[in-house]
């Protein structure tokens, strides 16, 4: 895969569609994990998501791909940016944008679907927890939004497992104490 990820950035399209072929079925089963957690009805199906992430990885001709994990990361992060746009796209037609609430904190990355102000709530959070520990944030990102078992974000980030286990538990506290902290800015703001 390290082989065809390289010739496709060179522009080969042979190893275009080969790398397509294997990948597909991977790819569409982050998709389908993604979008478990999305609210029921989502108007975006598995394969379209595949199909507008992998049209985003075209762009990405200056990576250096380093390997099969390497991909996959990259093609959850563009996931979940399809994710964001389309619930940016669909709070805009709206007209309307609500911050969760979090009654304990505990649903934060539990198997509960995210409304898209929830997601792209969750979304500036790990925008601002990237730019205080980016390792952290990669950690939410590859395990979270592409589905990775430990193990194996710990092999895409060089890191020990006990590491990555460590980065993630942070990462959890301090997202849901940003969320919590968003829902009470704005109530104070509401507040006469």
């Amino acid at each position: 895969m390290t082989r065809l990820l390289r010739a496709w950035r060179g522009g080969d399209a042979v190893a275009h569609e080969e790398l397509l072929r294997r990948v597909y079925d991977e790819l569409k089963r982050v998709a389908a994990s993604q979008l478990r957690g999305e609210r029921s009805g989502h108007t975006l199906q598995p394969t379209a998501l595949v199909h507008e992430a992998f049209m985003r990885l075209l762009g990405q001709t200056r990576v250096d791909w380093r390997d099969r994990t390497h991909f996959f990361g990259i093609a959850a992060a563009m996931m979940r940016r399809v994710l964001v746009d389309h619930a940016r796209a669909r709070l805009a037609d709206k007209r309307a944008h609500q911050k969760v609430t979090l009654t304990g904190g505990a649903e934060l990355f539990a198997d509960e679907a995210l409304p898209p102000e929830k997601l792209l709530d969750l979304d500036r959070a790990l925008d601002r927890l990237a730019a205080s520990f980016p390792r952290a944030a990669r950690v939410v990102e590859l395990h979270f939004f592409s589905g990775l078992e430990f193990g194996e974000v710990g092999d895409a980030l060089e890191l020990a497992p006990r590491t990555v286990m460590r980065d993630w538990s942070f990462a959890r506290a301090w997202l849901r104490r940003e969320l919590q902290n968003d829902v009470q800015d704005d109530a104070g703001k509401a507040a006469p």
